[in-house]
């Protein structure tokens, strides 16, 4: 799994190329952790070019969107291929999570949800 990561209009945007599953899901985690310790508080998950998500993948977004719940944050996704998208409706955090169709979508309404 490679990560990378970008600010744009205030909003952090994580790349994630690859498996998201028990091996890399640490890795993502602790990334996380560091964008939280800097007070990243709005995140987009740019899944354009994740090829899989496993149960453990799922876990560290749970984990991820929780924490930021708790700041009031934003947690949005986007650009995920079908079998991706097919696995956060079957697991139900498609009702969880806001999946959005681009990475310009998603950005309009984490600006809309950060506004004040």
């Amino acid at each position: 799994m490679k990560i990378e990561s970008r600010t744009e209009n205030g909003v952090l945007i994580v790349s994630i190329e690859g498996r998201m599953d028990a091996v890399s899901a640490p890795e993502f985690d602790k990334r996380c952790d560091e964008y939280l310790l800097q007070g990243r508080n709005a995140f987009i998950l740019d899944f354009r070019a994740l090829e899989y998500i496993s149960s453990a993948g799922l876990r560290s977004i749970l984990i991820l969107g929780k924490k930021l719940a708790a700041r009031k944050g934003t947690l949005l996704i986007a650009s995920a291929k079908d079998v991706v998208k097919e696995i956060f409706q079957i697991s139900g955090f498609g009702a969880l999570f806001p999946i959005l169709d681009s990475v310009d979508a998603a950005l309009q309404k984490a600006s809309g949800s950060t506004a004040t």
